[in-house]
């Protein structure tokens, strides 16, 4: 019996740990998944992250998106494109089937082989719908120059 218990004990300190990952973390999953696919150039992937009911404010665009044909449109040129982006500095609250995560990321573009970075502010409204976090509101806007 006392080896048994030896095992067990040795069993669990050695076994790396189990993580489970609850809402914030799923959130902050989405949100990087969303970098992810930007940045390999994954059209399809990204927009799949959209929900239907989706509402876009691009970067770039004076254009408010309401619709999956209108988001499509804006990141049209993602798969031609040498650009990436990475998550900074963010926070991601979670209110029960809704979440906001809200920070800033920068987008690297390569222009005449250099890095070019365009630091942006962003907000997602992420909505649980099937079990998946899908962005229902995405804002974004540049970093006003000298901050």
């Amino acid at each position: 019996m006392m080896r048994a218990w030896i095992a067990v004990v040795a069993l669990l300190v050695t076994a790396p740990a189990v993580l489970v990952a609850g809402p914030q973390e799923d959130v902050t999953a989405a949100a990087r998944a969303w970098a992810d696919a930007f940045s390999k150039h994954d059209l399809e992937r990204l927009l799949g992250l959209y929900d239907r009911e989706a509402v876009f404010w691009g970067t770039s665009s004076g254009t408010l998106r309401d619709s999956p044909e209108l988001i499509r449109d804006y990141f049209k040129g993602v798969p031609n494109s040498q650009m990436t982006v990475e998550i900074g500095d963010h926070r991601v609250r979670v209110l029960g089937d809704v979440a906001v995560a809200v920070g800033h990321y920068t987008f690297v573009d390569k222009r005449d082989g250099k890095d070019v970075p365009r630091p942006a502010r962003f907000s997602f409204t992420f909505r649980q719908r099937d079990g998946r976090w899908l962005i229902m509101d995405h804002h974004s806007s540049a970093v006003p120059a000298g901050r």
